[in-house]
């Protein structure tokens, strides 16, 4: 079903990205996304550039026999600050007489901005598919700098000292935690509990981050757990999906590492895992995110309300009573303390008198009657055929 407020109207994405993330919330927004944002990371420049300089002294003075470029903004800050030095000109020509591996698009546009162009660019855009291109070589004796993204890579380093190479790290910036994590905390509380549809990664570093925060607070198995069914991870790549996906996390990934691209993969997977049409008394209703399309029109819903919508749509047409419905909704709407309910797992959980609030709330919501019906002493309803169901086009 399609809605004017554009194709990802009704859903919460959060944005954890440092870099480019007003582009990334713009992007998200003008297809009518909520958008969260809550940095997970911050691009730190280098306290002390006496290990670059001497990294770039040595690939100027010494032998090279491989240069491995791995991001587009690492390699420009290189020759930048080369260029402060007054070592561009010396670098780029050293450079030129080097076979160069660039990980990604990114870094091979980077390369031939300056001039240079790359010997060999793998598909998957994997430093692992780099290294196993540079192991298949006789490597000792060989001399080779590697320009590091944001953080060490020792396995990728070690592995060919083992195969009999030297190694130039080339440390252009680094990642650090962000300083006040304050927003990326309640994003994950949000996820946790379900208000959260999606969260963009545009790199593992910020992945990493994102599950240390968790962690402090006891809740990176909940937020995994998360990932793996109601929220969806949507990834820029391989490379950023791999703290994920090696923990049993399904990514969405674009085909190409660009931030459009992932929009577009969003556009294309969220409404598909996080919507569900449903014909109730002759109106067309579609659950999407955290907001419905009554009839083509979108109607933000509370989450409360949004719980219990979601409780009963999954059995449309049947009765939901009252006790199964206080274990859905958030668990703020739990009781004062005084005899409330345990769920299954322990935690208090909402009384009755909190699903009927939340069930006047969603009449109000969907401002139609007659759609959510009270089946007394039972529970409640959506009106409609049990078999009228579908998942939305």
């Amino acid at each position: 079903m399609s809605t004017d407020g554009g194709p990802l109207a009704g859903f919460a994405i959060g944005v954890t990205a440092a870099r480019r993330h007003e582009e990334l919330a713009a992007l998200l927004e003008r297809r009518g996304a909520r958008v969260v944002h809550a940095p997970a990371i911050r691009l730190v420049p280098l306290a002390d550039d006496e290990e670059l300089m001497h990294a770039t002294t040595a690939c100027i003075d010494g032998r090279l026999d491989y240069v491995v470029v791995t991001t587009g903004i690492g390699f420009r800050a290189w020759l930048e600050t080369a260029d402060g030095w007054g070592l561009r000109d010396e670098l780029i020509e050293r450079l030129r007489r080097v076979p160069i591996l660039a990980r990604g698009p990114k870094a091979r546009g980077a390369i031939r901005s300056a001039g240079l162009t790359e010997q060999w660019s793998p598909e998957s855009e994997s430093c692992e598919e780099v290294l196993q291109h540079l192991l298949a070589r006789d490597l000792v004796g060989a001399r080779i700098a590697v320009q590091l993204y944001g953080q060490p890579q020792p396995d990728f380093a070690e592995a060919l000292r083992a195969a009999g190479a030297e190694v130039i790290e080339v440390p252009v910036y680094r990642w650090s935690r962000i300083e006040d994590p304050s927003p990326l905390r309640r994003l994950v509380g949000q996820v946790v509990a379900g208000t959260i549809d999606a969260i963009a990664f545009t790199s593992a570093p910020a992945v990493t981050a994102t599950l240390a925060v968790a962690a402090e607070d006891g809740l990176e198995e909940a937020l995994l757990q998360a990932l793996r069914t109601h929220a969806v991870a949507a990834c820029v790549g391989p490379v950023t999906a791999e703290p994920l996906t090696s923990r049993g996390v399904p990514t969405v990934q674009p085909e190409r590492a660009r931030i459009g691209a992932l929009v577009r993969a969003i556009v294309s997977d969220l409404p598909r895992r996080r919507s569900r049409l449903v014909n109730v008394r002759g109106h067309a209703l579609e659950l999407r995110g955290h907001a419905v399309v009554l009839d083509g029109q979108l109607r933000p819903i509370a989450p409360a309300p949004m719980a219990i919508l979601r409780a009963l749509a999954r059995r449309p047409g049947h009765v939901v009573s009252r006790a199964e419905l206080c274990t859905v909704l958030p668990s703020r709407m739990v009781g004062n303390g005084n005899g409330a309910a345990l769920a299954r797992d322990g935690r208090p959980q909402a009384d009755e008198h909190a699903v009927e609030m939340a069930v006047a709330r969603l009449r109000r919501g969907l401002g139609r009657p007659g759609i959510v019906e009270t089946v007394v002493k039972r529970g409640y309803r959506l009106a409609c055929d049990p078999v009228r169901v579908e998942a939305p086009r």
